[in-house]
């Protein structure tokens, strides 16, 4: 019984079906595990302690999911959100963490993780357009400012590969950009490198192969159907066959060797559509619809399993999450 959580159980739950249990009466191993419980729990009844006064026993201790997924920060009733949610896939349940940024909120910024450190990359606020960075470390719950971009970068495009992080086209306010930039954690500074064939605000960008993947977005003009890959040993960006719909506010993913790119805005209506580019065919297939059409979303990959989450699919923002 060592493993199981019966702090985590309700008291009537544990007095009725546990406690008095043939098996735990007859188990001399398991006593002092009940002992236990029910000192906590009754200590947690009569005293009512406040946060952090009273010490949670392992045995009351919720298991930490090996993955989680992080969603910070958005737009959502017309302003900008710095609030921070995690969504547990075995649990199915999102948790709200008191660990906003104190720098204050951003939307329509891009995300990298190296570690358990989320890199929140330039964004906008409502009001200004961002060069700055910020690094949140998901054990300590802190924020801390890391070197700002040399542009501003909103409707960025964010990847990480081979522990630098890529800032691929955006938006700076004035004009829609190709310009690309690399950021190196160890030694905090930003490198401005190849830019893209193509102008991408909007766009999304993955990692597949050694390759960055940059896929979709708007050019200021019209939204965009093409996509192309940047290779590190070259330096070069190179262009790939056009996807079967155009798609801004896109999101794609590196899934199984290929690269998924879902959902979109077509430039009339918001798309629940998908398609996959398996790059040894330099094809694209559609894949299965999602339940909701959405733009500007969050798209993730744990369990063997595509998230995508959030996302405006007018007339008002979508909250919902599919998989």
């Amino acid at each position: 019984m060592q493993g199981v959580r019966l702090g985590l159980m309700t008291p009537k739950c544990f007095m009725e079906e546990v406690k008095e249990h043939p098996y735990v009466l007859e188990c001399e191993e398991a006593k002092p595990l009940i002992v236990e419980t029910f000192k906590f729990m009754y200590d947690l009844d009569i005293m009512n302690p406040a946060p952090g006064e009273l010490t949670t026993p392992p045995l009351a201790m919720p298991r930490l999911p090996h993955e989680v997924i992080f969603a910070i920060g958005g737009w959502s009733g017309g302003t900008s959100k710095g609030c921070i949610e995690t969504y547990d896939t075995r649990a199915d349940r999102w948790v709200n963490i008191p660990a906003e940024d104190p720098a204050g909120p951003r939307a329509y910024h891009g995300t990298a993780v190296i570690g358990y450190k989320i890199y929140s990359i330039g964004g906008y606020d409502g009001v200004e357009y961002f060069n700055t960075c910020r690094v949140f470390d998901a054990v300590k719950k802190t924020w801390k400012e890391i070197a700002p971009m040399h542009c501003r970068r909103c409707y960025v495009s964010v990847a990480e590969l081979n522990g630098y992080i890529y800032a691929i086209g955006g938006y700076d306010g004035h004009n829609r950009l190709n310009t690309v930039e690399r950021y190196n954690p160890k030694t905090n500074q930003w490198t401005v490198i190849t830019p893209m064939n193509m102008q991408r605000s909007d766009a999304s960008a993955c990692t597949l192969k050694g390759k960055i993947y940059a896929t979709g977005g708007f050019n200021g003009q019209e939204c965009l159907d093409s996509a192309e890959f940047y290779d590190p040993l070259t330096n070069i960006w190179t262009r790939i066959p056009n996807m079967n719909h155009r798609r801004s506010g896109v999101s794609c993913v590196a899934f199984r060797g290929q690269v998924y790119v879902i959902g979109g805005f077509n430039g009339t209506a918001r798309l629940s559509t998908g398609e996959r580019y398996d790059p040894e065919t330099q094809t694209w297939l559609f894949i299965r619809e999602m339940n909701h059409s959405r733009s500007n979303f969050g798209l993730e990959i744990i369990d063997d399993m595509i998230f995508a989450i959030g996302g405006f699919n007018d007339p008002q923002e979508a909250s919902s999450k599919a998989m």
